[in-house]
Protein backbone atom coordinates (compact mmCIF):
# COMPACT_ATOMS: atom_id res chain seq x y z
CA UNK A 1 0.00 0.00 0.00
CA UNK A 2 1.24 3.49 -0.84
CA UNK A 3 0.27 6.31 1.50
CA UNK A 4 0.41 9.88 0.23
CA UNK A 5 0.39 12.74 2.73
CA UNK A 6 -0.60 16.12 1.31
CA UNK A 7 0.21 19.24 3.32
CA UNK A 8 -0.99 22.78 2.75
CA UNK A 9 1.59 24.78 0.82
CA UNK A 10 2.29 28.44 0.32
CA UNK A 11 0.15 30.51 -2.07
CA UNK A 12 0.72 30.03 -5.79
CA UNK A 13 1.97 33.31 -7.25
CA UNK A 14 3.55 34.20 -10.57
CA UNK A 15 3.19 33.73 -14.32
CA UNK A 16 3.40 30.50 -16.27
CA UNK A 17 2.96 29.21 -19.82
CA UNK A 18 1.48 25.75 -20.41
CA UNK A 19 2.35 23.35 -23.27
CA UNK A 20 0.72 23.75 -26.68
CA UNK A 21 -2.69 22.31 -27.46
CA UNK A 22 -2.42 18.77 -28.85
CA UNK A 23 -5.51 18.93 -31.07
CA UNK A 24 -4.36 22.15 -32.72
CA UNK A 25 -0.77 20.88 -33.12
CA UNK A 26 -2.07 17.92 -35.17
CA UNK A 27 -4.16 20.18 -37.39
CA UNK A 28 -1.41 22.73 -37.93
CA UNK A 29 0.83 19.97 -39.31
CA UNK A 30 -1.80 18.38 -41.55
CA UNK A 31 -3.10 21.63 -43.02
CA UNK A 32 0.40 23.05 -43.36
CA UNK A 33 1.30 19.95 -45.40
CA UNK A 34 -1.29 20.77 -48.10
CA UNK A 35 -1.02 24.55 -47.98
CA UNK A 36 0.60 26.57 -50.71
CA UNK A 37 3.82 27.92 -49.25
CA UNK A 38 5.73 27.71 -45.99
CA UNK A 39 4.00 27.44 -42.59
CA UNK A 40 5.97 28.25 -39.46
CA UNK A 41 4.41 26.61 -36.39
CA UNK A 42 5.41 27.96 -32.96
CA UNK A 43 4.63 26.37 -29.57
CA UNK A 44 4.03 22.97 -31.19
CA UNK A 45 3.43 20.18 -28.67
CA UNK A 46 6.24 17.59 -29.13
CA UNK A 47 4.20 14.77 -27.57
CA UNK A 48 4.24 11.21 -28.94
CA UNK A 49 0.86 11.56 -30.69
CA UNK A 50 1.83 14.77 -32.52
CA UNK A 51 5.22 13.33 -33.46
CA UNK A 52 3.39 10.38 -35.08
CA UNK A 53 1.58 12.92 -37.29
CA UNK A 54 4.91 14.59 -38.06
CA UNK A 55 6.49 11.31 -39.18
CA UNK A 56 3.45 10.50 -41.33
CA UNK A 57 3.46 13.75 -43.30
CA UNK A 58 7.19 13.38 -43.91
CA UNK A 59 6.50 9.94 -45.41
CA UNK A 60 3.96 11.68 -47.66
CA UNK A 61 6.76 13.78 -49.14
CA UNK A 62 6.40 16.91 -47.01
CA UNK A 63 9.62 18.63 -45.98
CA UNK A 64 9.52 19.72 -42.33
CA UNK A 65 12.34 21.56 -40.62
CA UNK A 66 12.56 21.54 -36.83
CA UNK A 67 14.87 24.35 -35.67
CA UNK A 68 13.70 23.86 -32.07
CA UNK A 69 11.63 21.17 -30.26
CA UNK A 70 8.51 23.37 -30.30
CA UNK A 71 9.10 25.09 -33.65
CA UNK A 72 8.41 23.57 -37.07
CA UNK A 73 8.68 24.93 -40.59
CA UNK A 74 6.39 22.99 -42.94
CA UNK A 75 6.95 23.31 -46.69
CA UNK A 76 3.45 22.71 -48.04
CA UNK A 77 2.97 20.68 -51.22
CA UNK A 78 -0.42 22.09 -52.20
CA UNK A 79 -3.89 20.60 -51.98
CA UNK A 80 -3.17 17.56 -54.18
CA UNK A 81 0.61 17.39 -53.90
CA UNK A 82 1.19 14.59 -51.40
CA UNK A 83 3.32 11.68 -52.59
CA UNK A 84 2.45 8.03 -52.29
CA UNK A 85 4.31 6.71 -49.21
CA UNK A 86 6.82 3.93 -49.66
CA UNK A 87 5.90 2.42 -46.30
CA UNK A 88 3.02 2.04 -43.87
CA UNK A 89 1.95 5.28 -42.16
CA UNK A 90 2.50 4.42 -38.48
CA UNK A 91 0.02 6.32 -36.32
CA UNK A 92 1.51 4.79 -33.14
CA UNK A 93 -1.17 5.13 -30.41
CA UNK A 94 -2.81 8.25 -31.80
CA UNK A 95 -6.46 7.95 -32.80
CA UNK A 96 -6.44 11.60 -33.87
CA UNK A 97 -3.57 10.92 -36.26
CA UNK A 98 -5.32 7.95 -37.86
CA UNK A 99 -8.76 9.53 -38.22
CA UNK A 100 -7.58 12.88 -39.54
CA UNK A 101 -4.88 11.36 -41.72
CA UNK A 102 -7.45 9.02 -43.30
CA UNK A 103 -9.43 12.05 -44.46
CA UNK A 104 -6.32 13.79 -45.71
CA UNK A 105 -5.05 10.90 -47.87
CA UNK A 106 -8.58 10.10 -49.10
CA UNK A 107 -8.47 13.26 -51.17
CA UNK A 108 -5.08 12.49 -52.71
CA UNK A 109 -4.56 10.31 -55.82
CA UNK A 110 -2.36 7.90 -53.85
CA UNK A 111 -2.53 4.52 -52.10
CA UNK A 112 -1.66 4.39 -48.41
CA UNK A 113 -1.94 2.04 -45.44
CA UNK A 114 -2.55 3.42 -41.94
CA UNK A 115 -1.57 1.26 -38.99
CA UNK A 116 -0.32 1.66 -35.44
CA UNK A 117 0.27 0.05 -32.06
CA UNK A 118 -1.90 -2.81 -30.80
CA UNK A 119 -3.88 -0.38 -28.66
CA UNK A 120 -4.85 1.69 -31.72
CA UNK A 121 -5.67 -1.38 -33.81
CA UNK A 122 -8.51 -2.15 -31.36
CA UNK A 123 -10.15 1.27 -31.83
CA UNK A 124 -13.18 1.31 -34.17
CA UNK A 125 -12.95 3.39 -37.35
CA UNK A 126 -16.43 2.76 -38.78
CA UNK A 127 -17.52 6.36 -38.12
CA UNK A 128 -15.00 7.68 -40.63
CA UNK A 129 -14.88 4.69 -43.00
CA UNK A 130 -18.58 4.75 -43.93
CA UNK A 131 -18.81 8.46 -44.90
CA UNK A 132 -15.42 8.36 -46.66
CA UNK A 133 -16.71 5.45 -48.74
CA UNK A 134 -19.85 7.43 -49.56
CA UNK A 135 -17.58 10.21 -50.89
CA UNK A 136 -15.99 7.73 -53.30
CA UNK A 137 -12.96 6.58 -51.35
CA UNK A 138 -11.92 2.93 -51.45
CA UNK A 139 -11.24 1.92 -47.82
CA UNK A 140 -10.64 -1.58 -46.55
CA UNK A 141 -9.69 -2.88 -43.14
CA UNK A 142 -10.33 -5.67 -40.68
CA UNK A 143 -13.91 -6.62 -39.88
CA UNK A 144 -15.21 -4.98 -43.05
CA UNK A 145 -13.32 -1.78 -42.40
CA UNK A 146 -14.43 -1.37 -38.79
CA UNK A 147 -10.92 -1.91 -37.42
CA UNK A 148 -7.47 -0.82 -38.64
CA UNK A 149 -5.09 -1.19 -40.37
CA UNK A 150 -6.83 0.83 -43.08
CA UNK A 151 -5.86 0.57 -46.75
CA UNK A 152 -7.01 3.67 -48.63
CA UNK A 153 -7.01 4.41 -52.35
CA UNK A 154 -7.67 8.12 -52.57
CA UNK A 155 -8.78 10.55 -55.24
CA UNK A 156 -11.96 11.20 -57.30
CA UNK A 157 -14.15 12.26 -54.38
CA UNK A 158 -17.50 14.03 -54.42
CA UNK A 159 -19.05 16.15 -51.70
CA UNK A 160 -21.79 14.76 -49.47
CA UNK A 161 -24.54 16.03 -47.18
CA UNK A 162 -23.94 13.94 -44.09
CA UNK A 163 -25.48 13.82 -40.60
CA UNK A 164 -22.93 12.63 -38.06
CA UNK A 165 -24.38 10.05 -35.65
CA UNK A 166 -22.38 11.57 -32.78
CA UNK A 167 -20.84 14.98 -32.14
CA UNK A 168 -17.24 14.07 -32.91
CA UNK A 169 -14.60 16.66 -33.82
CA UNK A 170 -12.34 13.91 -35.19
CA UNK A 171 -14.98 12.57 -37.58
CA UNK A 172 -15.98 16.08 -38.65
CA UNK A 173 -12.34 17.04 -39.25
CA UNK A 174 -11.61 13.87 -41.22
CA UNK A 175 -14.51 14.57 -43.60
CA UNK A 176 -13.57 18.24 -43.97
CA UNK A 177 -10.02 17.24 -44.93
CA UNK A 178 -11.40 14.86 -47.52
CA UNK A 179 -13.87 17.50 -48.72
CA UNK A 180 -11.02 19.89 -49.55
CA UNK A 181 -10.37 17.82 -52.68
CA UNK A 182 -13.94 16.70 -53.42
CA UNK A 183 -16.09 17.80 -56.32
CA UNK A 184 -18.94 19.93 -54.96
CA UNK A 185 -19.82 21.06 -51.46
CA UNK A 186 -19.50 18.96 -48.33
CA UNK A 187 -22.16 19.61 -45.71
CA UNK A 188 -21.85 18.15 -42.22
CA UNK A 189 -24.67 18.18 -39.69
CA UNK A 190 -23.64 17.55 -36.11
CA UNK A 191 -26.11 16.56 -33.33
CA UNK A 192 -24.41 18.63 -30.63
CA UNK A 193 -21.41 20.76 -29.67
CA UNK A 194 -18.06 19.63 -31.08
CA UNK A 195 -14.65 21.28 -31.19
CA UNK A 196 -14.17 23.52 -34.20
CA UNK A 197 -10.37 23.83 -34.38
CA UNK A 198 -10.27 22.55 -37.98
CA UNK A 199 -12.91 25.00 -39.20
CA UNK A 200 -11.17 27.95 -37.54
CA UNK A 201 -7.80 27.08 -39.04
CA UNK A 202 -9.26 26.45 -42.49
CA UNK A 203 -10.98 29.84 -42.38
CA UNK A 204 -7.73 31.54 -41.35
CA UNK A 205 -6.10 29.90 -44.41
CA UNK A 206 -8.72 31.31 -46.78
CA UNK A 207 -11.21 28.46 -47.03
CA UNK A 208 -14.91 29.19 -47.66
CA UNK A 209 -16.89 27.74 -44.74
CA UNK A 210 -20.45 28.55 -43.73
CA UNK A 211 -23.39 27.25 -41.74
CA UNK A 212 -25.76 25.06 -43.78
CA UNK A 213 -28.60 27.40 -42.85
CA UNK A 214 -32.09 26.89 -41.37
CA UNK A 215 -32.28 23.25 -42.46
CA UNK A 216 -29.40 22.43 -40.09
CA UNK A 217 -30.00 20.29 -37.04
CA UNK A 218 -31.53 22.21 -34.08
CA UNK A 219 -29.17 23.41 -31.34
CA UNK A 220 -28.20 20.80 -28.78
CA UNK A 221 -29.64 21.55 -25.30
CA UNK A 222 -26.09 21.84 -23.93
CA UNK A 223 -25.01 24.29 -26.63
CA UNK A 224 -25.36 27.27 -24.30
CA UNK A 225 -23.61 26.95 -20.96
CA UNK A 226 -24.18 29.19 -17.93
CA UNK A 227 -22.11 32.33 -18.14
CA UNK A 228 -20.77 31.56 -21.60
CA UNK A 229 -22.47 34.49 -23.32
CA UNK A 230 -22.36 33.38 -26.95
CA UNK A 231 -22.08 29.68 -26.08
CA UNK A 232 -20.74 27.16 -28.55
CA UNK A 233 -20.54 28.12 -32.22
CA UNK A 234 -22.85 26.32 -34.66
CA UNK A 235 -21.33 22.84 -35.04
CA UNK A 236 -22.90 22.37 -38.50
CA UNK A 237 -20.65 23.35 -41.38
CA UNK A 238 -20.64 23.59 -45.17
CA UNK A 239 -17.33 23.52 -47.07
CA UNK A 240 -16.77 24.83 -50.58
CA UNK A 241 -13.58 23.20 -51.94
CA UNK A 242 -10.88 25.87 -52.30
CA UNK A 243 -8.49 26.18 -55.19
CA UNK A 244 -5.67 26.71 -52.71
CA UNK A 245 -4.95 26.91 -49.00
CA UNK A 246 -2.77 29.85 -48.02
CA UNK A 247 0.12 29.00 -45.71
CA UNK A 248 0.07 31.17 -42.58
CA UNK A 249 2.30 31.59 -39.53
CA UNK A 250 0.76 29.68 -36.64
CA UNK A 251 1.24 29.80 -32.90
CA UNK A 252 -0.42 26.92 -31.08
CA UNK A 253 -2.35 28.21 -28.04
CA UNK A 254 -1.58 26.86 -24.60
CA UNK A 255 -3.63 23.76 -23.80
CA UNK A 256 -6.66 24.63 -21.69
CA UNK A 257 -6.72 21.17 -20.07
CA UNK A 258 -3.14 21.67 -18.85
CA UNK A 259 -4.04 25.13 -17.53
CA UNK A 260 -7.05 23.71 -15.68
CA UNK A 261 -4.96 21.97 -13.01
CA UNK A 262 -3.09 25.17 -12.24
CA UNK A 263 -6.24 27.30 -12.15
CA UNK A 264 -7.99 24.95 -9.74
CA UNK A 265 -4.90 24.74 -7.52
CA UNK A 266 -4.68 28.55 -7.36
CA UNK A 267 -8.39 28.77 -6.49
CA UNK A 268 -8.06 26.22 -3.68
CA UNK A 269 -4.95 27.67 -2.00
CA UNK A 270 -5.79 30.92 -0.17
CA UNK A 271 -3.74 33.96 -1.13
CA UNK A 272 -2.85 32.66 -4.58
CA UNK A 273 -2.67 34.90 -7.65
CA UNK A 274 -1.63 33.16 -10.84
CA UNK A 275 -1.40 34.35 -14.46
CA UNK A 276 -1.50 31.57 -17.06
CA UNK A 277 -0.32 33.12 -20.33
CA UNK A 278 -1.42 32.45 -23.91
CA UNK A 279 -4.16 29.92 -23.14
CA UNK A 280 -6.63 28.80 -25.81
CA UNK A 281 -10.13 29.89 -24.78
CA UNK A 282 -12.12 28.32 -27.60
CA UNK A 283 -15.71 28.17 -26.25
CA UNK A 284 -15.86 24.43 -27.01
CA UNK A 285 -13.12 23.91 -24.41
CA UNK A 286 -13.83 26.32 -21.54
CA UNK A 287 -16.82 24.85 -19.71
CA UNK A 288 -14.65 24.62 -16.58
CA UNK A 289 -14.40 28.43 -16.46
CA UNK A 290 -18.17 28.74 -16.37
CA UNK A 291 -18.45 26.18 -13.58
CA UNK A 292 -15.69 27.74 -11.47
CA UNK A 293 -17.08 31.25 -11.86
CA UNK A 294 -20.57 29.99 -10.97
CA UNK A 295 -18.96 28.69 -7.73
CA UNK A 296 -17.54 32.15 -6.98
CA UNK A 297 -14.00 31.83 -8.35
CA UNK A 298 -12.22 35.10 -9.20
CA UNK A 299 -11.03 34.52 -12.78
CA UNK A 300 -10.37 37.31 -15.27
CA UNK A 301 -9.57 36.96 -18.97
CA UNK A 302 -6.99 39.46 -20.13
CA UNK A 303 -5.53 40.36 -23.53
CA UNK A 304 -8.16 38.41 -25.45
CA UNK A 305 -7.18 38.03 -29.10
CA UNK A 306 -7.39 35.74 -32.14
CA UNK A 307 -4.26 33.78 -33.08
CA UNK A 308 -4.37 31.64 -36.26
CA UNK A 309 -8.15 31.62 -35.98
CA UNK A 310 -8.23 30.57 -32.32
CA UNK A 311 -9.32 32.76 -29.36
CA UNK A 312 -6.50 33.17 -26.84
CA UNK A 313 -6.23 34.98 -23.51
Amino acid sequence: MTILAVHTGSPLRGRITVPGDKSISHRALLLGAIAGGQSRIEHFLPAADCLATLRAIRLLGVEVERPAPETLVVHGRGLRGLREPGNVLDCARSGTTMRLLAGLVAGQPIFSVLSGADQLLRRPMKRIVEPLRSMGTSVSGRDGGRLPPLAIQGGSLHGIDYALPVASAQVKSSLLLAGLNAEGMTTLRVPGPARDHTERMLSAMGCDLSSPGPEAAPPHPEALLPGSGTGFPDPNVRLVPPGRLQAIPMRVPGDFSSAAFLMVAAILVPGSELVVEGVGVNPTRTGLLDVLQAMGADIVRRDERIVSGEPVA
